[in-house]
């Protein structure tokens, strides 16, 4: 009999009773009834590939395309069963306005890109409450889609940038992370791609395939040296301090890494000292910048602040004792003012907009106008629906408006 095998390069599937169950890289899935895709003619599945009993191949892909954009918009992420959204060109939502995902420029020489939510830790200090716990919204933006706006905006920049891949999350959770990666080392105007990372997921054999990409900069999470400690406050009992003492030592043989404890009062201050002392028993010494723990109105802020001149007392002191540079400043990233990207609107002006999604936040939505997302708080979800709203916020392109 003749068939129509249809291939994924970020799809798989596997049969579950009723469903079709597909999963989005690695980390997203969603169901279709079979009876849905038995419409179409009997089929088939493999890893990465479904299989139709039909020689007319064009209306196969037409009808699954139609059945997987319907049945996507259930997509949920596999950690936390949390709603998910999945952003590609053509889903008609742009990558710029929103921190949580796609491309924030603030107008200097670091664009920062977010391809997914979603972490595997439940960090104490987190300033964006997520992990295992959250209840928040997330979202997964298509690779090619983010190479593509990307490299629109560097060459309105027009001049070298570094790309930093700082997710609301844990970025190797994105099933695209390592061709993603060789995508920007390939981008003649891209001299450094620093990537914000806790280091469980990453795994030797991953560093040196990815060391070939001279321009990349792993920013690692070590919190403490001490494994009970270390389970606190990464907030999950299976933290594994010793794989990722070995990840970063691995890594500063193989490319440039930062180590950034985020010192949390009541948590892991004594454990300072310890993390000093292991860094600088490594045969090749990664960079060290001690950080101080922040509250934010979205984080957990689990401790109070410490006063910033106590904070940088207590690193005077410890860069004395232990001969090592601790205070990492702009200087140090030599970051500096670029072209301000132009805005469609400002703040307190009133738009037309069309809703697209939900918003990272409950009853919130995502809504599109002028090229950018913008998201409205207190706003009843209803897809494709046209609202006027009044624009909130616009710093730095990115945009929060109300209903008017």
């Amino acid at each position: 009999m003749n068939k129509t095998t249809l291939n994924f390069e970020t799809l798989s599937f596997r049969l579950s009773k009723d469903n079709l169950v597909v999963t989005l890289l690695n980390l997203f899935q969603t169901k279709i009834p079979v009876s849905e895709l038995e419409k179409i003619s009997s089929f088939s599945v493999e890893k990465n590939a479904i299989i139709f009993d039909s020689l007319d191949s064009e209306k196969v892909e037409m009808k699954f395309d139609y059945l997987l954009q319907k049945y996507l918009k259930n997509l949920h992420t596999k950690l936390t069963g949390n709603k998910a959204t999945y952003i590609h060109r053509n889903s008609g939502i742009p990558l710029i306005g929103n921190v949580a995902f796609g491309i924030v420029y603030r107008g200097s020489s670091i664009i920062e890109i977010k391809t997914n939510n979603g972490c595997n830790l439940d960090c104490v200090y987190c300033s964006i409450s997520e992990g295992l716990s959250s209840k928040q919204n997330d979202f997964v933006v298509e690779k090619d889609y983010l190479i593509e706006e990307l490299q629109k905006l560097i060459t309105f920049v027009g001049e070298p940038v570094e790309v930093h891949i700082g997710v609301q999350g844990e970025p190797f959770l994105y099933g695209d992370m390592e061709n993603l990666i060789e995508d920007l080392q390939n981008m003649q105007d891209v001299h450094t791609i620093s990537i914000d990372t806790n280091g469980t997921l990453l795994t030797t054999e991953k560093i040196d395939s990815l060391s070939k990409c001279d321009k990349l900069q792993y920013n690692l999470s070590l919190d403490a040296i001490d494994s009970d400690t270390a389970k606190k406050v990464a907030g999950v009992k299976n933290y594994n301090i010793e794989h990722v003492k070995k990840i970063i030592s691995h890594a500063a043989k193989k490319n440039k890494v930062i180590v950034a404890p985020v010192m949390t009062k009541g948590f892991n201050i004594e454990e300072m000292e310890n993390i000093i002392n292991w860094v600088k028993s490594l045969e090749v010494q990664p960079t060290l910048g001690i950080q101080n723990f922040l509250r934010y109105k979205t984080g957990r802020n689990i401790a109070k602040e410490i006063p910033w001149n106590d904070f940088y007392q207590m690193l005077e002191k410890l860069e004395k004792k232990h001969d090592i540079k601790l205070r990492l400043s702009k200087d140090d990233f030599n970051v500096k003012k670029t072209k301000t990207l132009p805005k469609p609107f400002f703040e307190t002006q009133e738009v037309n907009a069309v809703i697209k999604c939900v918003g990272r936040f409950p009853n919130s939505v995502i809504a599109v106008a002028g090229e950018r997302s913008i998201t409205i708080p207190n706003c009843k979800y209803v897809e494709d629906k046209k609202i006027k709203i009044k624009i909130t916020r616009d710093k730095h392109n990115v945009y929060t408006g109300k209903l008017v």
